[in-house]
């Protein structure tokens, strides 16, 4: 059995209001500035709507998702963000069509709309990807790196394409010919970047499950195969996002009828996977082709990260940086007030924030690991409870003259899973929140 990690999660589920995307799986997701975009996936059929959430105001957004430019409906397709752009790559239902153009589309998050990407096209185009699904694309550097996936009559693929931002011109990176070192045919796998490498784990070589686990230096074009001895088992249709200097790995199954709530974490610099621990009480959910997205500045994703990009720098209220503070609860509430005082004539105490009543001001006491309940030391979903605080401490002047995208810099660490197997039908998506309790 492998050792388990000594710092456990906390799992809350967020419950969703109208208006809402329906559950799904076999989307595409990607967060920027604290707010996750969705596209596409599956119900009882190929799906085409686009959504934006903000996870400060906790809101849905439908955004336009019709046009010359925009995607058609799409499954098992990817999406990226990078500088202000997001970048829709595969996923069409295949037909003839399908081998005739790229199955590139390009959204401009400032101008919300959908763009031609020959628009940024400095020179001409020798070389593109046909469609596929269930490949994956992280970006290293100015580059999406977009590998495998299942092409129409071919199965598993094993290209390798690097698509230039700059010039919007794609390769075909060395390591892609049959035979040569590396991953091989895969598709229903994951994908991550950190430091200039990519690291892909797992998914499906033609019919079977894979648990192989390599990584490609961008540097030296070359593929390493990693040590997998302790870690997870063989995996298709999970989900992975960067986390300080680890990757964390979630759901999946050995079979499409399988779905897991395992949550792994493999750490860059000892090269070690650890399973991570849960928190009594906190279930996480068996999830099969979702979507994970990691917010917060601890969160390193290329896909997510777009602070630096975006020029944004933290500002201060009242002298004091705000909004959030980023601990698994219990945890303190410092940007409340130095004295530590807490005005729970603010909230209402018969109201659920998250899985549990807040009690009453004489059943809470302070202490230095923060705001305790005399029996527990849980008290449910800690984004909306933070939210809450922080929105009674400022006014709307302060929220309107806050840059939305600056906002996003003080986000709890968090990780939300979006949607997947098993669905609920045409409910509001599932989504689910992770929280470590890492310092």
């Amino acid at each position: 059995m492998p050792a388990m990690s000594q710092s456990p999660c906390l799992w809350t589920q967020l419950p969703q209001s109208s208006p809402s995307p329906c559950d799904r799986y076999k989307h595409a997701c990607c967060s920027h500035d604290g707010n996750v975009y969705i596209l596409g996936g599956r119900d009882n059929g190929c799906l085409g709507d686009f959504w934006r959430y903000s996870v400060v105001c906790d809101e849905w957004t439908e955004l336009n998702c019709t046009g010359e430019a925009a995607p058609d409906d799409l499954e098992e397709h990817s999406m990226v963000a990078h500088q202000g752009f997001l970048y829709v790559f595969g996923g069409m239902l295949d037909s003839a069509y399908t081998q005739l153009r790229c199955p590139l589309w390009v959204f401009d998050i400032a101008k919300q709309r959908w763009v031609h990407c020959q628009g940024k096209t400095s020179s001409p185009q020798t070389q593109t990807p046909t469609n596929r699904k269930g490949h994956s694309a992280v970006v290293v550097g100015s580059d999406m790196l977009v590998y495998g996936g299942f092409v129409d009559m071919k199965g598993s693929s094993q290209d390798f394409w690097s698509l230039d931002f700059d010039t919007m011109a794609w390769s075909l990176l060395c390591g892609s010919q049959q035979g040569s070192l590396g991953p091989g045919p895969r598709h229903s796998h994951s994908a991550v970047a950190y430091q200039s490498c990519m690291y892909l784990f797992g998914g499906l070589k033609g019919l079977r499950e894979q648990r192989d686990f390599w990584k490609w230096n961008s540097t030296s074009h070359m593929w390493t195969s990693l040590k997998n001895k302790s870690g997870p088992s063989r995996l298709m249709g999970h989900s992975a996002a960067v986390y300080k200097d680890s990757m964390l790995l979630f759901g999946g199954g050995e079979s499409q009828n399988s779905p897991k709530n395992c949550l792994w974490r493999y750490n860059f610099s000892t090269q070690t996977w650890a399973q991570v621990a849960t928190l009594p009480g906190s279930n996480a959910p068996d999830k099969i082709h979702h979507c994970c997205t990691g917010l917060g500045p601890s969160y390193k994703s290329s896909s997510s990260s777009s602070y630096s990009s975006s020029g944004l720098q933290p500002r201060l209220l009242d002298g004091r940086v705000r909004p959030f503070k980023n601990k698994c609860f219990p945890a303190p509430l410092s940007f409340l007030g130095s004295e530590g005082a807490i005005e729970l004539e603010t909230f209402s105490p018969d109201r659920c924030y998250g899985s549990k009543t807040l009690p009453q001001s004489s059943e809470l006491v302070n202490s230095k690991e923060g705001l305790l309940e005399k029996d527990s030391l849980q008290i449910g979903n800690c984004l909306t409870f933070e939210n809450k605080a922080f929105r009674n401490k400022c006014t709307d002047e302060d929220l309107l003259d806050e840059e939305e995208g600056d906002m996003a810099q003080h986000l709890p660490d968090l990780l939300l899973v979006l949607g997947g197997r098993p669905c609920t039908g045409l409910s509001p998506i599932s989504m689910w929140q992770m929280t470590l309790t890492d310092s």
